[in-house]
């Protein structure tokens, strides 16, 4: 199995400002690489992640200054405040789907690889891509096809769905679908024609947008003044729900008709820290080709007038 290389690692780092005896929440833990980082740097991380196999892998690491716990990053308010860390000075969200979970067949994630249709984050719980694909109607099927994947072939690929389902037709592997899809849409560029299909699957499953929402909510719920928060994206999707979100609560200044302004946004009032994405460099990209759609954001809690 491919290790697994955390992604714009140094500037992370530098955007959360790491001190030591910082307090820093990583909602999407993976395999620690962010956290080692800023552990390195003498702050403290509470770890969360859906992924047992990943935190039985770090737990075994024993790092000094690290907790972990199990459960989503859109509890990360509540999950924070349950072990005690109601105010932090940072909060990471690395998204997206890690190496190891691309890697190992079984996992499902990737159409590279043959195995079982199941993409779930959680292995305990929830349904499977499978399920989706073989239960959820034509109609569900086209909308997650359109909305999650972005895919603009998505009538053909769900009424092609509908019509192999009731010839009896059971898609049970990722070769299998994969091999439908290409098949259904035809070769056409440089990715894979089912690329669109398992990212809307594989969100589908997790309820990536849905968790999103909820943990950039609850990062500003616990985001001490002056705290930051620091997200990392892979697909324009989640980058698009990020970059909205951060625009709103930046807000901006309106000047008035009787002279002076006043701040239009959502509260919290957040400060920008990066006015633009921070991309990988082509260093990185050459040494870890994952890190080329990867885009970095972050803002900082504005501190209480």
């Amino acid at each position: 199995m491919e290790k697994h290389i955390p992604v714009l690692l140094e500037e992370a780092i530098e955007v959360l400002a790491v001190r030591r005896g910082g307090r820093y929440v990583d909602g999407t833990l993976g395999r620690a690489g962010h956290a080692r980082a800023i552990l390195a740097r003498g702050g403290k991380v509470l770890g969360i992640d859906r992924d047992g196999e990943a935190l039985e892998e770090v737990g075994g690491m024993n790092l000094a200054g690290l907790e972990i716990v199990k459960g989503r990053h859109g509890d990360i308010a509540r999950i924070a405040a349950e072990k005690g860390w109601g105010e932090v000075d940072g909060v990471l969200l690395d998204l997206g789907v890690s190496s190891p979970q691309l890697d190992e067949a079984g996992r499902g994630f990737s159409f590279l690889r043959d195995g079982p249709l199941d993409m779930r984050m959680d292995a305990s719980e929830g349904r499977t891509a499978a399920d989706l694909v073989n239960s959820e109607g034509e109609e569900s099927l086209e909308e997650m096809f359109r909305e999650l994947g972005e895919e603009p072939r998505a009538r053909t690929l769900a009424r092609a769905i509908s019509k192999a389902r009731a010839e009896g037709r059971v898609f049970r592997t990722t070769s299998d679908l994969a091999g439908f899809v290409e098949r259904t849409l035809g070769r056409r560029g440089a990715h894979h024609p089912a690329t669109r299909v398992f990212q809307a699957l594989r969100m589908e499953v997790n309820d990536e947008m849905g968790e999103l929402g909820r943990a950039l909510e609850g990062a500003l719920e616990i985001l001490r003044p002056g705290g930051r928060l620091a997200v990392i994206t892979f697909e324009s999707l989640t980058d698009r729900k990020v970059k909205r979100f951060f625009a709103e609560h930046v807000g901006r200044d309106v000047s008035l008709q009787q002279g002076g302004s006043r701040w239009e946004g959502t509260p919290p009032r957040v400060i920008a820290v990066t006015r633009k994405a921070v991309r990988a460099g082509e260093s990185e990209i050459e040494s870890n080709p994952r890190a080329r759609s990867a885009k970095l954001r972050a803002i900082e809690m504005g501190v209480a007038a």
